[in-house]
């Protein structure tokens, strides 16, 4: 299947800042992306090129095999959400929603039967005569979100739209934006420094960190195989320490010799992750060790874990034991982990 967005060699300057450093990215047709990093990994500066806010400085974007990299916003078939909606105040939800087919020049009575559509598409159909104002929050994100797909655009891009909702209303929205994706088959590109809602929302993580590409693929190999040190940090919580690789897949530990296979060379320095909850308490084939457990955290099904190992205190282990785990601040106890959880992370 060709690629429905290329990204190809994008560089973007702010006088001697580079924001983007030679991005290259492919995007499927009817795939939900996600650009996710911390401020300043360059995702907004991504997603502004692919809509026509900015003119990279060096590079090209095609979108159906058209390039686009010069296209203003309203000449290209991408739409965009933003994070405070955008909605015109004086104006009702359906003349808010048509207001781009309007521009097209659609009469009238087509544009209000085509905003009643979308807007029951969204879950909204009595909203059509509001304004704004008498709606809710996660209401007029789902407008925002109506105007944008009434215009039937190639490629939908969001910009950070749930940031401004609380945590039972985002995630209530992230379950409605996938739905919705599904329904109708828009390729969406959605920028969040959210790791939860990444792996609830894509089918292509782009992991971003100043303004290169660490990592992407699908969400459940970006968190279980992550592909360098920052995508193990940032796509999740790891727990990161130092190995150095000896012959015949034996990698030397602060915890003693491990056997774990990397492709990497005898004498090698790499670094090795384990995700928190695959760090057990008792016995595993791989021991930490004693440890001394700081703090306890109790957040609903889990409790999260930090402890001082014994054989390295500078290190703080992460682990999420069950709920009903009997752990206390001060105590101290084994910690271990499965060979098959632990991450050799080569760069």
């Amino acid at each position: 299947m060709n690629p429905l967005v290329q990204v190809k060699n994008v560089s973007q300057h702010f006088g001697s800042m580079r924001a983007l450093d030679d991005v290259s990215l492919d995007i499927a047709p009817k795939s939900y992306t996600i650009l996710l990093g911390p401020s300043g990994s360059g995702k907004t500066t991504l997603l502004s090129i692919l809509g026509g806010f900015l003119v990279p400085s060096a590079g090209q974007v095609l979108i159906e095999g058209k390039d686009c990299t010069s296209l203003a916003p309203a000449k290209r078939p991408t739409t965009t959400v933003f994070q405070d909606y955008a909605l015109f105040p004086h104006m009702t939800v359906g003349a808010n929603v048509g207001f781009g087919l309007r521009m097209r020049g659609v009469a009238g009575a087509e544009r209000d039967r085509r905003a009643q559509e979308v807007l029951k598409l969204v879950g909204l159909p009595e909203a059509f005569g509001k304004k704004p104002h008498q709606l809710s929050g996660g209401q007029r994100q789902r407008v925002a979100l109506a105007r944008a797909l009434v215009v039937e655009p190639s490629v939908l891009l969001l910009d950070e739209p749930l940031g401004a909702l609380d945590l039972k209303l985002r995630r209530q929205m992230q379950e409605e934006l996938k739905a919705i994706q599904k329904r109708v088959g828009t390729a969406f590109v959605h920028v969040t420094h959210d790791q939860e809602e990444a792996m609830a929302l894509a089918d292509h993580c782009v992991v971003m960190n100043h303004g290169r590409i660490e990592d992407e693929g699908p969400a459940e190999r970006v968190y279980s195989r992550p592909a360098s040190r920052f995508s193990a940090t940032f796509m999740g919580e790891s727990t990161i320490f130092a190995g150095k690789v000896g012959a015949a897949d034996r990698i030397a530990t602060p915890f003693g010799e491990w056997a774990l296979a990397t492709s990497a060379k005898a004498g090698s320095e790499i670094a090795l992750a384990i995700r928190p909850e695959h760090v057990v308490t008792g016995n595993a084939p791989l021991s930490f060790g004693q440890a001394t457990v700081r703090d306890v955290v109790f957040q609903g099904s889990f409790k999260r874990v930090t402890a001082a190992l014994a054989k390295d205190p500078a290190l703080t282990l992460l682990a999420r034991l069950p709920a009903d785990a009997a752990v206390q601040a001060g105590e101290s106890m084994n910690f271990a982990c499965d060979p098959r959880h632990v991450l050799v992370l080569t760069r």
